[in-house]
């Protein structure tokens, strides 16, 4: 294949500036990487998900409650728009599992013993299948049993409608439902203390006398039904037999977890390498300009030769072109590696049958594309300036810049060496390059400074939501509202020291059409154990009439402090009731609806019930308090801070530090990338110059200030324009991140501040030893022969 005159030229330039055609390329790579690791997580997480759901038969609308005889399942079959029924008895209860202290939470779900279910069908991934016959065998959520370490043959204890019962493990198991399984009212999973089973429907049925009858159900749809229609008709069929309210695929909690990663995932995939990728840009812009001043005489001479504006621009052109592919390559490649490295992160959340991580080619060809559209746009403005320089003027160096006395000189002249005189004149002849190296270095600083911003938010969350707001020690929460005698039974507990009651009541919370389903809170009016607490760390005291409604939930119902929310009550005799919103919070995690507990007793028009206490114990006592909590029949569940706090910091909290840890490597590079240019462009523009000065006499030591006393001005500089930068990245980036699951906050610490810097200061060092080094491989001799 022959090679034309034009590529030769470009191959021997590119050689020439390898060192910094490499470190852009490290710098599109890096971008790219984040491209090709966000975004094809996010296509093994949507294919695994799309699969799984039709696999198994995910349900499209759940709906719980009291007790419906059988026979109404036919009812529910005849809704217009229904394709599928599945009835079930499902019930919590309290589990004593072999080696752990504390209560755990089991939810037991009705399946048969012969067939499938029709619905939300059961994966068995270990083990066997149930026998008839045998009432006590179960399977076990394969997440709970690798937690406890429980295998084929092992036993649990569990309290079924008031009598203690040995169940029998036989096999693991998965199911839709639960692909993100968490405890009901909790904020992290917890897979030591919650867990799923499922039981043999006829012996379920009877431990909690529900022959003949279910308590559960979930409808499959017909492609291009109405949800919104179907769940209307459903609760009106289940309201007479206490229907606690039909959730919507979209807000089922395992469902609804997984959406939300996912485009969160979209979020960071488009985000974060746009970033990458704009610095990349601007850094090829600057590195060719600058290289293509150096070749002024070379342009006007291809142009002599008859070479057109446009043949040069392609060649010249092909310059970012070539390097970004080399960067998208690499980028391709890394981002691949991580991206299965990632997807063992999400295995540690979602549990799926297999969830296998694949880069698909459209992934690879967008992230290319990306790549050579960046390069082309950095590179565009560059040519186009330095091609159509006429033939005649490009044969003339470029006119000197004047020199005059710089602004600090003025000031402390006689205290400046020749050397820093020199640094501050370069710099000031040359306002726009300073500025642009500024920029570059500023944006390195900033990425640097967002990936500290989120570890230090990550603590902040912890601090706040461990520390500040939850005070209490455990959380107890009954089957049934109890009276107010059940709160002094409470406090007569082995090692109990405080105890404040709660009253949570399920509703549909409703403004206009905007609905959510979830549980109002009802708490002291100034609580010492679990307090509502605003991101400010605000302590926030419940009015004596009205609701508190979290900002998120209020966004989106669209309601404001003073307007109406109704309360359609989905327990007891179910009564709608009116109330106006008196205060706004602002929190971390999920949305809720707060009131005084006793003017939520005054709207429910009740006693003093409640539905739970906050405790603050003895941890001597622990362990005969846990016993006389696992054989209480009342209690529902039992949930322990300390193990909340664990299980944040083993998930959520690792789980983000290692992503901002591959964030801070990348950022790394992107400063060395920029700094590295920065020196290597001076030194090619300025070689002649500081050659002259070590004939003149001046000692290495002295030139290397010259050169690189203006890379650390510029860096100095950068800093604080880099910390700025990265505040609104920053900001930006954490309120794309808002969301009804969780909201993390802007954390600007000093620490954080300190290591950006420092991380920049170390790729400052870096790049100017390796360019230092070149310092002493100057020509002398061509200078020693030139007639000026």
């Amino acid at each position: 294949m022959r090679v034309s005159s034009l590529d030769r030229k470009l191959l021997r330039d590119i050689w020439l500036m390898k060192g910094q055609a490499l470190a852009i390329a490290a710098v599109i790579g890096s971008g790219v990487a984040m491209f090709v690791m966000y975004r094809s997580n996010f296509e093994s997480l949507r294919r695994t998900q799309a699969a799984y759901y039709e696999r198994q038969r995910f349900a499209d609308v759940f709906a719980s409650l009291k007790r419906a005889p059988q026979r109404l399942e036919e009812r529910l079959r005849e809704i217009p728009g229904v394709a599928r029924v599945a009835t079930r008895v499902v019930a919590d209860v309290t589990l004593d599992v072999p080696g752990l202290d504390e209560p755990a939470t089991g939810r037991l779900i009705a399946i048969p013993t012969t067939g499938r279910p029709l619905l939300n069908d059961v994966f068995l991934r270990g083990g066997r299948w149930i026998e008839p016959g045998r009432p006590d065998e179960v399977l076990a959520s394969e997440a709970f049993a690798l937690a406890n370490r429980l295998e084929p043959g092992s036993r649990v204890s569990a309290v079924i409608n008031g009598r203690r019962r040995s169940l029998t493990i036989v096999g693991f198991a998965l199911s839709p439902e639960y692909i993100y399984s968490i405890r009901p009212g909790e904020l992290i999973p917890d897979d030591r203390r919650f867990g799923v089973l499922w039981m043999e429907r006829r012996a379920l049925a009877s431990a909690f006398d529900m022959e003949g009858g279910f308590n559960d159900v979930a409808l499959g749809l017909v492609p291009g039904a109405s949800a919104a229609e179907v769940r209307a008709r459903l609760d009106r069929l289940l309201e007479p037999w206490g229907g606690l309210g039909s959730v919507p695929r979209a807000l089922q909690i395992s469902h609804w977890t997984l959406d939300s990663e996912l485009k969160q995932l979209q979020t960071f995939g488009f985000l974060i390498p746009l970033i990458f990728l704009g610095v990349a840009t601007f850094l090829l812009n600057v590195a060719l300009t600058r290289a293509l001043a150096l070749q002024r005489s070379q342009i006007a001479a291809l142009k002599a030769l008859g070479y057109t504006n446009r043949e040069l621009a392609w060649h010249y052109l092909k310059w970012g072109l070539l390097i970004a592919a080399v960067g998208a390559a690499l980028g391709i490649f890394a981002g691949g590696w991580l991206g299965s490295g990632m997807i063992n992160l999400y295995n540690q959340f979602f549990r799926f049958p297999v969830l296998h991580y694949r880069l698909s080619l459209e992934v690879a060809l967008a992230a290319a594309a990306v790549a050579l559209v960046a390069a082309s746009l950095g590179a565009a403005v560059a040519v186009l300036r330095a091609v159509t320089i006429p033939p005649a003027e490009a044969m003339r160096p470029e006119s000197p810049a004047s020199y005059r006395m710089s602004l600090v000189e003025r000031v402390v002249a006689r205290r400046l060496t020749h050397a820093t005189r020199m640094v501050l004149r370069n710099v000031e002849r040359h306002p726009a390059r300073a500025a642009a190296s500024v920029l570059g270095i500023g944006f390195a600083t900033a990425i640097l400074a967002v990936g500290f911003f989120f570890i230090d938010a990550m603590d902040a969350v912890m601090t706040m939501q461990f520390e500040v707001a939850q005070r209490q020690d455990i959380t107890v929460s009954f089957f049934e509202p109890a009276s107010a005698r059940a709160l002094e039974e409470v406090r007569r507990l082995p090692g109990v020291l405080h105890a404040e009651p709660l009253r949570s009541v399920p509703a549909r919370v409703r403004a206009g059409h905007r609905e959510r389903n979830l549980a109002v809170m009802g708490l002291l009016a100034d609580p010492t154990l679990n307090r509502v607490v605003d991101r400010s760390g605000r302590v926030v005291s419940l009015p004596p009439e009205g609701l508190v409604v979290s900002k998120t939930l209020a966004g989106v119902l669209g309601v404001a402090p003073g307007d109406a929310l109704t309360l359609e009550v989905l327990e007891g005799a179910r009564p709608v009731r009116t109330a106006r919103v008196a205060a706004l919070v602002d929190e971390y995690f999920g949305i809720a609806v707060y009131m005084e507990i006793d003017a939520l007793r005054r709207l429910m028009r009740e006693g003093g019930t409640l539905s739970g206490a906050y405790l603050q114990v003895d941890d001597a006592a622990l362990p005969a308090l846990y016993r006389r909590l696992k054989a209480t029949p009342r209690v529902a569940a039992v949930t322990l801070k300390r193990a909340a706090l664990r299980s944040f910091r083993d998930l959520m909290a690792q789980n983000m530090e290692i992503m901002t840890t591959i964030n801070l490597v990348f950022a790394g590079i992107i400063a060395f990338g920029v700094v590295y240019n920065a020196a290597r462009i001076s030194l090619s523009e300025r070689s002649r110059e500081l050659a002259s000065l070590r004939v003149l006499g001046f000692t290495r030591a002295e030139i290397s200030l010259v050169l690189l006393g203006e890379l650390a001005l510029l860096t100095l500089v950068a800093l604080p324009v880099g910390l700025l930068i990265g505040w609104g990245l920053g900001e930006m980036i954490m309120l794309s991140l808002d969301s009804e699951v969780y909201r993390f906050p802007l954390v600007v610490t000093p620490r954080a501040l300190a290591w950006s810097c420092l991380g920049v200061l170390a790729a400052a060092l870096v790049s100017g030893l390796v360019v230092r080094r070149k310092l002493d491989h100057l020509d002398l001799v061509a200078v020693l022969k030139t007639r000026e």
